[in-house]
């Protein structure tokens, strides 16, 4: 009896599992095809020229304004700024979460080790809206004040600011995959090197982490995938202006802000300001599938490896 009581609960939590798989999967699917269907209803509302015309707009004009009476349809505005505070993000975020997953995995102490994490952690469970304020209200001044000793005019929304925040933002999340990437790395190749006569930051930096390599640039496309599908940071510092420049101290939107911006407004159900948000969505969606896909590349190396 209790061999057959164990079989028929190995079935049900089996059956469970699969359950739930495949739930996980249909709502995926689900979400994107609601995402594809409202993507398709914009570019053939008349408002927009209609299919094709539409869509070549979509890719060439300069300008976003949907909402405003003469509209324009270009989203490179909403890119360029996404991906300026996008790279803002990963060029704080690159080098320090090297830094910091180096000495974490090969300098320091267990204790030490048990002492950061904690705060690294915390560091990933603030509220991005928490981020937002401090952007604003507490980096954004300092800005302006050391870019003031220089001569140079800063702006109060800007791409600088939450950029850098930003990045201090994603730092707990690159870093402990990368620190993961390196603990990976076979002890050999360490014991190898120290034969040789090396140091332990020479082997740290040019055996083991050229030999994590796979893994920390997957860490790093991951982290980009998370820079560029935040929202409250973004909205709450960086503007609502769509604004075509790589000038890091001018106000930019990106395709986030755009849809938090659209969202809490009131506009009519499918309608072509309201359909535009699915579009600019869609437009996100596919980027951060591209980065997705080349993290998943880069980390099936790993696993080869």
């Amino acid at each position: 009896m209790k061999v057959e009581t164990k079989k028929k609960l190995d079935i049900v939590f089996k059956a469970f599992l699969i359950i739930t798989s495949l739930s996980s999967i249909l709502v995926t699917f689900a979400i994107v095809l609601a995402l594809i269907e409202d993507t398709i209803r914009f570019f053939v509302h008349p408002e927009g020229g209609g299919f094709p015309t539409s869509l070549f707009r979509f890719f060439t004009e300069t300008e976003w304004t949907p909402t405003f009476v003469t509209k324009k349809i270009g989203i490179w505005p909403l890119l360029a700024g996404t991906f300026l505070i996008a790279s803002i993000a990963m060029i704080v975020s690159i080098p320090l979460g090297l830094i910091i997953a180096v000495y974490l995995s090969e300098f320091a102490s267990w204790r030490v080790r048990e002492a950061i994490k904690p705060w690294l952690d915390f560091l990933e469970a603030v509220p991005t809206v928490v981020y937002g304020y401090f952007a604003l209200l507490a980096v954004t001044p300092l800005l302006q004040w050391i870019f003031r000793f220089f001569g140079i005019e800063m702006e109060g929304m800007n791409a600088l600011s939450p950029g850098i925040v930003l990045g201090i933002m994603i730092l707990p999340f690159t870093a402990s995959m990368v620190e993961d990437s390196i603990r990976g790395v076979p002890q050999y190749l360490r014991e190898a090197s120290y034969a040789l006569g090396a140091s332990k930051l020479r082997t740290a930096f040019e055996v083991v982490v050229p030999a994590a390599k796979s893994g920390i640039l997957a860490s790093y496309l991951l982290g980009i995938s998370r820079a560029l599908g935040e929202t409250m940071v973004v909205a709450i510092a960086a503007g609502m202006y769509p604004n075509l420049t790589i000038n890091p101290l001018e106000p930019v939107q990106t395709i986030t802000g755009y849809i938090v911006q659209v969202a809490l407004g009131d506009l009519p159900f499918l309608s072509f300001e309201y359909l535009s948000i699915f579009a600019a969505g869609f437009m996100l969606f596919l980027i951060t599938l591209f980065f997705n896909q080349l993290a998943v590349y880069f980390k099936s190396k790993i696993e080869r490896y």
